[in-house]
């Protein structure tokens, strides 16, 4: 079932008789029950566009819709009511430093009127699946930053929201934190079907952790669809710089071609390398390995330089394609 349909959604801020594009033309859908990632680099977009998924923005042309309903046509209180199914985690926590960990918790609910005694049940529920209940008497001043998300994150939770939204949500963690949060959220997913939508700038972020991804760049919908089709074969160019190795060695040539080739982990096993030398006799520099998991499968990349000759160049391409490789020509920035 579909969540969220964006069809065809600009916004334009105008400031002092200047205007700003943020947003241009994006058309896309997000369904039921999948972790769906958001990801471009800092002002390509991407949190103007998850603000307009609760109508915190106004979109300037085109179309929101939730579960069927359009955004723009609800008045306050029906979109009020929206707001209520769609928790919200931010970078910043946004928790009330002058309040326990169990009245943080609670805060939704007591705006919603919930009475205390119920609220307060709800709120130790929330704590458990984050595994904070120890912690429910605490200060988020004396918590770590993981324990602050995840107090974050029972909050979100409390209101039996049907989305959790999560903006930039681990760019404040350490890498071992950042793990621990990405896998509660996919437990989260997996146990109570929440459909969550995960804002980043970091590919390790949406690699671990989501299904599919919209690839955001410069307002535009650069790329969209599952995260190991796109990590196997990037189409945008947005896409190819996300997924390519940042840090390969310098080519030997300033004009020599390079290819990047991915394999999964039933391929990795094979030494297609000493495979290639072997068979054909031809030698390739490798700029840069690694390996990773994407989506829970386990893939590797590598970005090749191959020799001078055309001739060259193209048994060696055919040959890793008929080792079931995907090969892509690299292009030099």
């Amino acid at each position: 079932m579909e969540v969220f349909n964006l069809s065809k959604v600009s916004k334009t801020y105008r400031n002092d008789g200047k205007e700003y594009v943020a947003l241009k033309d994006v058309s896309m859908s997000i369904y039921e029950g999948e972790i769906f990632g958001i990801i471009g680099m800092s002002g390509a977009g991407k949190s103007t566009l998850v603000r307009t998924l609760n109508r915190l923005e106004e979109v300037s042309d085109g179309s929101v819709s939730f579960y069927g309903s359009n955004l723009a046509e609800l008045n306050f209180s029906e979109v009020r009511k929206i707001r209520r199914q769609i928790g919200m985690i931010f970078q910043g926590f946004n928790l009330l430093e002058q309040r326990s960990v169990l009245s943080n918790v609670m805060q939704p609910l007591r705006i919603a009127g919930v009475p205390r005694e119920q609220r307060q049940k709800k709120a130790l529920e929330m704590l458990q699946v984050v595994g904070l209940e120890d912690k429910k008497k605490e200060y988020p001043a004396r918590l770590s930053g993981g324990q602050r998300q995840r107090v974050a994150i029972a909050r979100a939770l409390a209101a039996d929201p049907k989305v959790l939204l999560c903006d930039e949500a681990t760019s404040a963690l350490d890498p071992k934190m950042t793990g621990e949060i990405l896998e509660l959220l996919k437990e989260i997913n997996r146990k109570r079907k929440i459909t969550i939508v995960i804002i980043t700038h970091e590919m390790s972020v949406v690699e671990k952790i989501c299904d599919r991804v919209a690839i955001i760049d410069e307002g535009n919908l650069a790329e969209i669809g599952e995260v190991k089709e796109i990590f196997r074969n990037p189409k945008s160019e947005a896409a190819k710089k996300l997924v390519l190795p940042s840090n390969p060695f310098d080519p030997s040539s300033t004009t020599s071609k390079l290819i990047r080739l991915v394999f999964d982990g039933l391929a990795a096993s094979r030494p297609f390398i000493a495979e290639l030398v072997e068979q054909t006799g031809k030698k390739v520099n490798i700029l840069s390995a690694n390996t990773k998991s994407v989506s829970g499968i386990g893939y590797g990349q590598m970005v090749l330089e191959l020799p001078q000759e055309e001739e060259d160049q193209r048994i060696i391409t055919e040959f890793f394609e008929a080792g079931g490789l995907s090969v892509q020509e690299v292009k030099r920035s």
